[in-house]
């Protein structure tokens, strides 16, 4: 994360993944809350992603206003499926713990993401592609270490990643005109 081509290594990732799986329409959904620093960043990522991506026919649900977390995640889902005819490409951005020497590192992963299993909440799986940062470590007493996570490193990941989705989804939808019409 801290390596200046961080953004352009994420865009080329993302590239990929959206060249092979993308279609419309397309739903990110950003999980998390604000009432703990570490797992705001799906959230700030929503923020972001709402100021920057303003393509027809995707659509960006989980923002620090109105974020989708455990409590509302379920409904969030339904009202996805209700939203749309055709299933939409379901994009999920989360942040998750892991080792020392992986924080702030981000990883784009086909599949569904697993929500709340860094704290061992059982919470839906869900996606087509899911892109998590790893904000802290995990191990112990993990609400506390969410709770206690630097504000930089989730500001810096949730920057990186909306830049780079950002471009990324650009550049996918330039390239497909055709899927605009069919939408």
């Amino acid at each position: 994360m801290e390596s200046p081509d961080a953004v352009s290594a994420l865009e080329q990732q993302l590239d990929a993944a959206l060249a092979q799986y993308g279609r419309l329409p397309m739903v990110i959904v950003c999980v998390g809350t604000d009432r703990s620093t570490g797992d705001a960043f799906g959230p700030i990522v929503g923020s972001r992603l709402t100021r920057s991506v303003k393509l027809a026919g995707v659509h960006v649900l989980g923002t620090l206003d109105e974020p989708v977390h455990a409590v509302n995640l379920q409904a969030t889902l339904q009202r996805i499926d209700e939203w749309y005819p055709v299933k939409p490409f379901v994009i999920a951005i989360d942040a998750c713990l892991g080792k020392f020497d992986h924080v702030g590192q981000i990883a784009v992963d086909a599949g569904p993401l697993r929500p709340g299993a860094g704290v061992k909440k059982v919470l839906p799986e869900f996606g087509d592609l899911c892109i998590t940062g790893v904000v802290n470590v995990s191990g112990f007493m993990e609400y506390f270490v969410l709770q206690n996570t630097r504000l930089a490193i989730v500001m810096r990941m949730a920057d990186i990643v909306a830049e780079a989705l950002t471009a990324s989804l650009v550049r996918w939808y330039d390239r497909h005109p055709a899927m605009k019409l069919g939408m």
